[in-house]
């Protein structure tokens, strides 16, 4: 098979379009022929070392832990999916080694779902870890009908996906964006606010009685702001600050959980949660969609589309 891999920890120059053993499939696994892969920061975070004290990686390595795919077949004592069904999933092992941006992939069936029939290949790919982070996210801190909920870079990955599961759920959104993401976001079906200084003011005046929740998908001092805003501190939840847990909240690190990705499906399904793809580039050019995730100021996900022989 193809794949894109690289043979030590370094950034987008790596990257490499080489040959590749098709992938063996263990029990309780189903190999997919992948049609579409996700790129997400941790990708090529995880590329140059910055993960290196958690997880345990092995090279050569194929990135990518975000999938869509068809099941091209099934290891022994798997009875959840067949050859031919289509699925998505957050392809996230005990090891790092062999990931999604490759023309097939070995994966746990607790990492896949059937694959939401509303979305295209490309759309599904993006959803899985963003999505994930988002609806365990907004779990944890317990968002519901009639919540006042401040989302944090909600134009993002994952904030975009967050601020649609909550509106979903009920609640009322505040979503922090650069003027240029504002129609955006209003479109997701939150109120836009400007990030930066005086955040706290702004959101107070949408708010006057303050907030109920806040999800924190980009860092950056939020989780203060945040704190200024909320009543309890255990209503907030952060993916990106470890001080979030030392301040009374949450800090989620996403996991693969199928209930939880076949309930992003339904609400793709029932028309609740669109995904937006900001650029779709062939799987060898993900040297270039390292380049421009790392710049930060994508609107929605970035996709790797994979041909298949």
């Amino acid at each position: 098979m193809k794949a894109i891999t690289l043979n030590g920890y370094g950034g987008p120059e790596t990257l490499r379009l080489t040959d590749l053993p098709d992938p063996k499939v263990a029990p309780g696994e189903v190999l997919v022929r992948v049609r579409a892969a996700g790129v997400n920061p941790v990708d090529w975070k995880l590329a140059e070392g910055r993960l290196d004290a958690l997880m345990e990686t092995h090279f050569p390595l194929v990135p990518g832990w975000d999938v869509a795919g068809v099941v091209e077949r099934v290891g022994f004592d798997v009875e959840e999916f067949a050859p031919g069904d289509e699925v998505f999933g957050y392809i996230r092992k005990d090891t790092v080694q062999f990931g999604a941006y490759a023309e097939f992939v070995a994966a746990h069936v607790r990492m896949l779902a059937l694959k939401p029939a509303a979305l295209t290949w490309e759309q599904a790919a993006g959803v899985p870890l963003a999505g994930l982070t988002a609806y365990q996210a907004i779990k944890r801190v317990g968002v519901g009908a009639g919540d006042t909920v401040l989302v944090h870079a909600a134009a993002g990955g994952v904030g975009s996906l967050g601020v649609q599961i909550a509106v979903a759920l009920g609640a009322r959104v505040i979503g922090t964006a650069s003027a240029r993401n504002h129609d955006f976001v209003r479109g997701l079906g939150a109120e836009p606010v400007t990030y930066g200084p005086g955040l706290v003011d702004r959101v107070a005046r949408l708010a006057p009685g303050g907030i109920d929740a806040a999800l924190d998908f980009v860092g950056a001092g939020t989780v203060d702001a945040s704190l200024h805003l909320l009543g309890r501190p255990d209503r907030l939840a952060s993916i990106a600050d470890p001080e979030a847990a030392a301040k009374g909240g949450h800090y989620v690190w996403v996991r693969p959980d199928p209930v939880d990705l076949s309930a992003l499906a339904d609400l793709a399904d029932r028309g609740k949660l669109e995904v937006h793809v900001e650029k779709v580039l062939p799987l060898e050019e993900a040297a270039e969609a390292w380049r421009l995730n790392s710049q930060g100021h994508t609107r929605g996900k970035l996709v790797l589309s994979v041909g298949t022989r």
